[in-house]
């Protein structure tokens, strides 16, 4: 992987030598289930170093595999040597998307390298097909989370998930489940950065190995600790 590197030129009238600007990182970010790019709202890079982009969700084709949809994904991506980052579902995805990418780091938040890092509960709804009977179609036609919460920190919570989980097309949310439960990923991928909280309940952090742990980071911490990962992430990427 190659770094940024300091480029001069040469002034003809004095013949001094003016340092150029580095160039700058590429970092492309993939939002989780259902999620909006607006996920990233509050994450801020040093902008003289890094150029943030984010990708939207792609409504899947039918019986569309995720290798497949994953290399339609990648056509939002622009620059090589970049550095891909994924959260939850978007984990996956973009460890998919990675196979085709030419990427500086591969980054992955609240999600899972492997098959074997689901909990039990996952593992069993993907070897049942319990995910087929799944109601989306409800969570697809909520228009007001708010309205089903009891209790103050209940109502902050579903106007957060009312706000950023905006992709609740039903076919989108069927596929994306089938694809988490599914997922046949057996070896984890070389140079992988894992990112996970200690509180989060999706993944549990009992089932993640070699990961970066932030402590009471929940699932949604891509969200409610921003601050943490503006502070730790370009670290990170430099490693």
């Amino acid at each position: 992987m190659c770094k940024d590197k300091k480029i001069s030129i040469l002034n003809a009238k004095n013949d001094v030598k003016i340092p150029m600007m580095e160039e700058v990182t590429h970092v492309y970010f993939v939002p989780g289930m259902a999620a909006d790019v607006s996920i990233f709202e509050y994450i801020n890079l040093p902008n003289d170093k890094y150029q943030v982009h984010t990708i939207p969700w792609k409504i899947p084709i039918k019986d569309e595999n995720i290798q497949v949809y994953a290399k339609r994904m990648c056509k939002e991506v622009f620059h090589e040597n970049c550095v891909l980052i994924g959260v939850s579902f978007g984990g996956i995805v973009a460890q998919e998307m990675s196979r085709f990418l030419d990427v500086k780091k591969l980054i992955i938040i609240s999600s899972i390298k492997s098959k074997h890092e689901l909990p039990s509960r996952l593992k069993v709804m993907g070897k049942i097909k319990a995910y087929k009977i799944l109601p989306t179609f409800i969570i697809s036609k909520i228009d007001n989370w708010e309205k089903l919460a009891f209790g103050d920190f209940a109502k902050k919570r579903a106007v957060m998930y009312q706000r950023y989980l905006s992709v609740n097309d039903k076919n989108y949310l069927d596929w994306s489940i089938k694809n988490i439960v599914c997922w046949d990923q057996e070896e984890v991928i070389e140079g992988i950065v894992h990112i996970h909280g200690d509180k989060d309940i999706i993944f549990p952090i009992q089932n993640i190995e070699n990961c970066i742990k932030v402590k009471n980071g929940t699932h949604v911490m891509i969200v409610n600790r921003a601050k943490w990962f503006n502070a730790h992430l370009p670290e990170i990427i430099e490693e």
